[in-house]
């Protein structure tokens, strides 16, 4: 029964980590207008599926690093009631956040979840060294390095896109509208409203108006280029957070010896695609629009410093927060264009802060009433 609950906690903590993280590598897309909400939540969802199936043959040494027992005694981290209250805590963490807009870690979720349980379970025995170098210092240092690669692949690619003579082209709106005139008839107090075709021009504020990129190369336009490269970007992003973010939760069921791995990954793959789909709007509002704004060119360039530091991480078995990637990334642009949002940032910021906390004293309270029925 307890092996029921724990497969159940760790699909529902998927779902939360879906519902968080999976439009995080598409939101470039949809903030600066290169595909609908729908759109770009429907290529999230199948590139992280597929991420999410691969992981089973690249990401081992990620699915070993969460599933160590050196955090905390062998006896307490094989327990059920030890990871079934490490997923609770860490699901209810994540899908809170997801409820109120941040975009938090599943990692530091997790992290703080397996804290909170440790404790209650074994007070000062919890590895906190352990912690402090294989989990804390890639997770401080993930963002950093995502605004540096972030501002500096926008600079080389603007830079480079000059030096090729690509130049910007602005859309101004001009049509004919029909407005109804009033025309007054003698000796009489009543009026004719008739319509008359009028031409309009339409003025609007400037990340309103549609940028798009000039001439072409190789015979193919430079905007056709730029919106398939963006969307390849956001592909990989998406795949990368798959690859990366699966063994995590995963690694909750490796010390359930009656379930063949492969349909771990399944579960999870498919419960994490459904939580995307169905509650990422929220985290999508503040991804897409209050970071930053951006262009085509932007968007590509966070994208591309995501993925690339993302896909690095998994290989080498690093738990990097794909959140704070991301979002680092974006940071990073807007600090090199000048329309970063620093006080939305500093909320962000904050509730990575609050996040581990909230998930060790939800999970300590989860372990704590489990260890009592």
């Amino acid at each position: 029964m307890i092996a029921l609950a724990l497969f159940l906690a760790t699909c529902f903590l998927a779902y939360s980590n879906g519902a968080n993280d999976n439009f995080k590598g598409v939101a470039s897309l949809f903030g600066c207008k290169a595909a609908s909400y729908r759109t770009a939540i429907s290529w999230a969802t199948l590139t992280t599926f597929a991420g999410s199936i691969t992981a089973i043959f690249l990401a081992q040494a990620l699915l070993k690093k969460f599933s160590d027992k050196g955090l905390v005694p062998d006896a307490i981290v094989g327990s059920a009631p030890f990871l079934l209250a490490v997923a609770l805590g860490a699901a209810l963490t994540v899908i809170l956040a997801t409820r109120l807009g941040f975009p938090i870690s599943t990692t530091h979720s997790l992290m703080g979840a397996i804290i909170g349980s440790g404790l209650v379970a074994v007070g000062g025995a919890v590895n906190f060294s352990a912690l402090g170098q294989g989990f804390v210092l890639p997770l401080l240092l993930s963002p950093v390095l995502a605004i540096l690669l972030g501002g500096l692949l926008y600079i080389i690619l603007r830079s480079t896109r000059i030096a090729l003579g690509i130049t910007k082209e602005w859309c101004v709106c001009v049509g004919c509208e029909e407005r109804v005139v009033a025309q007054p008839q003698p000796a009489s107090i009543l009026t004719l409203q008739s319509a008359l075709p009028a031409m309009s021009l339409t003025v609007d504020e400037m990340e309103n108006c549609e940028e798009r990129y000039a001439g072409s190369m190789l015979g193919i336009g430079s905007q056709r280029i730029m919106d398939g490269a963006h969307f390849l970007s956001a592909g990989v992003v998406s795949f990368a957070r798959g690859l990366n973010d699966t063994p995590k939760i995963v690694a909750l069921l490796i010390l359930w010896p009656a379930l063949d791995m492969r349909w771990g990954f399944f579960a999870v793959a498919v419960t994490m695609a459904i939580g995307g789909l169905l509650q990422s709007r929220r985290v999508a509002e503040t991804m897409s629009h209050k970071i930053t704004a951006l262009n085509h060119g932007q968007g590509f360039s966070a994208n591309l410093a995501t993925g690339i530091l993302v896909i690095t991480a998994s290989f080498f078995g690093l738990p990097v927060s794909t959140t704070h990637v991301s979002v680092g990334s974006l940071f990073g642009i807007g600090l090199a264009t000048g329309r970063a949002h620093p006080r939305v940032m500093f909320n962000i910021a904050l509730s990575w802060v609050v996040t581990l906390p909230c998930a060790a004293l939800l999970s300590a309270g989860a372990y704590a009433l489990l260890c009592h029925l």
